[in-house]
């Protein structure tokens, strides 16, 4: 797996709850991961003006043809305005047939990259 380094949001010396999210995007012609890719990063460039986050990785196995992101979040809300963010609307209304896509979400106690890296880590390698 490749990683991506942690990309700070505008709320991340918060404290107290967050919420995590993993997307898993499966593509289903490896000829489109450079665009996936570059869409991602994309999104990542914006990442410290959004709204409630706290933070992000983006990751890829690429001999899978899996990519996505771990995302940490204020709330949930913060969460569903990134996704209705129209750069990310677009992305997904070109990418959506392209593949199979899964999210995990969940709330942590407290922020620790550490402890969110490897709980995203353990739902990535189940699937």
């Amino acid at each position: 797996m490749i990683r991506s380094h942690w990309r700070a949001g505008p709320q991340e010396a918060w404290t107290g709850q967050v919420f995590v999210s993993v997307t898993d995007f499966t593509s289903s012609r490896v000829l489109d991961l450079p665009g996936i890719a570059l869409a991602g990063y994309g999104l990542r460039r914006g990442w410290a003006t959004l709204d409630g986050a706290v933070g992000m990785w983006l990751w890829t196995k690429p001999a899978r043809r899996r990519s996505g992101s771990v995302s940490v979040w204020t709330s949930a809300a913060a969460l569903s305005g990134f996704v209705r963010w129209p750069p990310h609307v677009r992305i997904m209304k070109k990418y959506r047939t392209r593949g199979r896509i899964a999210a995990h979400n969940w709330h942590a106690d407290e922020f620790d990259q550490g402890l969110v890296w490897r709980a995203a880590l353990a739902r990535l390698n189940q699937a």
